[in-house]
């Protein structure tokens, strides 16, 4: 089975990669036993080893596994699967079996910055808050509720999808921070999200209000050049109405929007069913029961942002993923919807540089409040140079930095230069004049990614490429291959580094392609057993014939069909190889039975060919004469023909008893 249909816990047949995102990747499956199509998310091959991200992936299939209702994308399985590496290393992966869904996201529509009719918008939010209900009933909180995870089918129904981020409202002091971590996307967090404080259902009532002001106005509350900025937006300043950006919108749907953007969770929509109740009030002409609004500035410290993933929104059409950690301030899904393989060398390309300015916006969001509430360094203390931490363990560098009066926040990242356990650099860099209090980002390495390169030998170029830059693999090239007689034409033979060995992420690989030819040596003078060798190791099939002949030594080729050079891979190769020649004398049969004569000419190594004539001499099934005569010498294997008589002409009689 090829590598794009294998059969995945002997029931899914995969197909084509339809997402991807920094943890996983997502392909569409048949069920084989169901029959049914539906999407897998795999955890991608460089993280296989940490158990971390198994323990997160376990926790996605845990959160929306329990949740069965149609406007959330439904989990029907998980597991893990066993899989023997090409070193012959056991190594596993975990996969989760969702529910295939075709269609477009809100983001689809709202891309161009247009807004949604009114009643349209609303007939999502019903789909968004009656999944946010379930959900909340369940003890879950979503997150992360924003255009690209709110899907609409060509049937017209609402499916709200990722709940890799969700946590359970039971969980002990849960702050959705986690190494001073912020969950979530810009654009659509709530300002306790924003600050790093205890949330609950009412984060992702905010979250949706959001969402309903983009509906109806086609840009989110609040934007700006930054998630930083974005982020101290929904802590601090006060939202607009929907209706200054939208003239049509009216002042009930304002207040209705106006009460879910609340800054205090306490003034806010304390349900979904309450949120969807005064929607339909709307809607139905009647005014809503929405408290006079009262907004709060809210305070504490931000939380940092853990990271980015910027991404393409899903197109009509498209499978399902789920989301993940999501900053950027245009932000999309974690899982980029792919038709080509253009898009995938690109998000190659790209996915470091993404990441690497999430940490660097997440270390801006928390620096940004701790420098606005700090009370200082001290007198006359107004810049502070940043110290060299390179090459540090990551204690020594956050005991050097709190030294200088700075704040470090750590984050994690591959290298394949700096051993695991030291800082790589730091954000500013070392020297840099920066105020007391700041944040200073301190990037640890976790050592080189580990990466086998994995075979690719009989699959198309096309389909080496695909496999191997989905780990994080750079092809820089080909190269035609004359040397294997068993790959067809236009298909990958074998990779520079070979199959098995271990490189770093990003790593070059060259794709050997074979041409469909082979390059047949000149075999000519080797012996007979170096010619069968030189061909077995070719891989090529071949005839041998040995001719008796006294002009090239003995046991030696001195023929060969095709002539040394490239020949067609399915080729066999004819041999001649020499023997000395054996002379013999004829024996006299003449007089003898046939079965003594050609037992006599067998017996001296010759080959008795039979020809018939009348006789009045010699009676019949009797030797007349044999061609060549007896006595004559010949080669040895050469053939003799005996005359056998048939005795009396019947037509021609014997007279006198003589001829």
């Amino acid at each position: 089975m090829s590598e794009s249909k294998r059969l995945l816990a002997n029931r899914y047949e995969l197909g084509d990669l339809i997402g991807r995102g920094g943890m996983a990747q997502v392909r569409v499956a048949y069920d084989t036993r169901l029959g049914r199509t539906v999407a897998i998310k795999l955890l991608r091959s460089e993280y296989l080893r940490d158990p971390s991200f198994h323990t997160r992936f376990r926790r996605e299939a845990q959160a929306a596994g329990g949740l069965n209702h149609p406007s959330i994308v439904a989990v029907y399985d998980t597991g893990e699967e066993q899989v023997m590496t090409s070193t012959g290393e056991r190594t596993t992966v975990p996969y989760i079996v969702m529910e295939y869904v075709e269609g477009h996201t809100v983001r689809d529509i709202l891309k161009d910055g247009s807004a949604a009719p009114i009643d349209e918008a609303v007939e999502i939010m019903a789909g968004v808050l009656s999944a946010l209900e379930y959900s909340h009933a369940a003890g879950l909180v979503h997150r992360d509720i924003k255009p690209a995870n709110v899907m609409l089918t060509p049937t017209g129904a609402i499916k709200v999808m990722d709940f890799g981020i969700a946590r359970a409202l039971a969980d002990v002091g849960q702050t959705m921070t986690h190494t001073q971590a912020v969950v979530g996307t810009a654009q659509y967090l709530s300002p306790e999200q924003a600050r790093g404080e205890e949330v609950d259902a009412r984060s992702d009532l905010y979250s949706a209000g959001c969402l309903l002001f983009e509906l109806l106005c086609g840009r989110p509350p609040f934007v700006g050049e930054s998630p930083v900025a974005v982020a101290y937006q929904h802590v601090r300043e006060e939202p607009p109405r929907p209706s200054e950006f939208a003239p049509d919108v009216p002042a009930e749907l304002d207040q209705v929007v106006m009460r879910a953007l609340a800054k205090d969770p306490a003034q806010r929509y304390q349900t979904a069913q309450e949120f969807l109740a005064d929607l339909n009030a709307v809607l139905a002409g009647t005014l809503p029961g929405v408290p006079p609004q009262t907004m709060g500035s809210g305070s504490g410290a931000m939380a940092v942002a853990n990271g980015v993933a910027a991404n393409s929104a899903m197109g009509t059409g498209t499978g399902m993923a789920t989301t993940g950690v999501d900053t950027a301030s245009n932000a999309e899904p974690e899982f980029e919807y792919v038709d080509e393989r253009t898009e995938r060398r690109r998000q190659i390309r790209n996915i470091g540089i993404l990441a690497a300015a999430g940490l660097l916006a997440a270390a801006a969001i928390f620096g940004l409040f701790r420098f606005v509430s700090s009370p200082g360094a001290g007198p006359g203390v107004t810049v502070v140079n940043v110290p060299d931490v390179v090459n540090m363990t990551e204690e020594r560098a956050v005991d050097t930095l709190e030294s200088f009066q700075l704040l470090p926040v750590v984050q994690y990242e591959s290298s394949d230069e700096v051993p695991q356990g030291l800082v790589i650099r730091t954000d500013p860099t070392a020297q840099t004049e920066v105020s007391p209090n700041s944040t200073i980002a301190v990037y640890v390495s976790t050592g080189a990614v580990e990466i086998e390169i994995p075979s690719v030998r009989g699959l198309t170029e096309e389909a080496a490429r695909a496999l191997l830059e989905d780990l994080d693999l750079v092809v820089i090239g080909t190269e035609t291959d004359n040397s294997d007689p068993v790959i067809e034409e236009g298909r990958v033979t074998k990779t520079d580094p070979a199959e098995g060995t271990v490189v770093g992420s990003m790593s070059e690989v060259i794709l050997f392609i074979s041409s469909g030819k082979i390059l047949l040596p000149d075999l000519v003078g080797l012996t007979r057993e170096d010619a069968e060798a030189t061909l077995f190791d070719l891989g090529m099939s071949y005839n041998v014939t040995v001719v008796q002949t006294n002009s090239f030594a003995e046991g030696t080729v001195f023929s060969q069909d095709p002539e040394p050079g490239l020949v067609n891979v399915d080729v066999t190769v004819e041999i001649e190889v020499a023997t000395p020649v054996v002379k013999v004398n004829v024996p006299d049969l003449v007089g003898d039975a046939e079965a003594i004569a050609i037992s006599s000419l067998q017996s001296v190594g010759l080959v008795a060919q039979k020809s018939e004539s009348f006789s009045c001499d010699v009676s019949a099934g009797l030797v007349i004469s044999t061609t060549p005569a007896a006595g004559t010498e010949v080669k040895e294997g050469s053939s003799v023909t005996y005359v056998l008589s048939l005795g009396e002409d019947p037509d021609d009689p014997c007279t006198g008893g003589g001829p």
